[in-house]
């Protein structure tokens, strides 16, 4: 996988066997980053990427102009690929291992994106939404099912194939 946009543009990574994780396309990171950009402007601007995966989006953050990324993994062999793939990047993004939402509820640590992609079919959706809308200004949700938004303000929604974007304001008092 290549890195789309940015100072870290075409610098490759390397993802987790396919069994664990599921990376998101390059043409979805591009809209995603696109869009967003177009809601706000990156610079000091913070990246939380939930069930991270690969890493990838946060990587792409950190390329486009986020200044604090931080990447969320449970499982140890993709933090382990994450963690390497980190490692060839300065600045890189901080990694942390474990569960999400548990480190979620247990932090006060606020961003301005939360991007939301666990295992499809997984349930976890709400839950996540309910973990970080206090402490997110705007969540991203990867998804091919439909989801309970409430009470969020659903900005943008995108289809590819068989998955959605979604770009949900939480209200916060801050501007976008």
């Amino acid at each position: 996988m290549n890195i789309t946009a940015g100072i870290f543009k075409g610098r490759k990574i390397i993802a987790p066997d396919e069994k664990i994780t599921r990376p998101t396309l390059s043409k979805v990171r591009m809209s995603v980053f696109n869009t967003l950009q177009a809601m706000i402007d990156f610079e000091g601007k913070s990246f939380l990427d939930m069930f991270s995966g690969s890493g990838i989006m946060a990587l792409e953050a950190l390329s486009r102009g986020f200044s604090d990324v931080t990447a969320i993994e449970k499982n140890p062999k993709a933090a382990s690929v994450i963690k390497n793939n980190f490692a060839k990047f300065v600045p890189s993004p901080k990694l942390i291992k474990g569960d999400c939402l548990k480190i979620i509820s247990e932090s006060e640590q606020c961003f301005d994106v939360v991007y939301i992609d666990p295992p499809y079919y997984s349930g976890v959706y709400e839950a996540a939404i309910t973990a970080v809308k206090d402490f997110a200004q705007i969540i991203i949700l990867e998804h091919v099912t439909d989801v309970d938004f409430a009470p969020l303000e659903l900005l943008k929604q995108k289809k590819y194939g068989d998955k959605y974007i979604s770009f949900l304001h939480t209200k916060r008092e801050e501007n976008l």
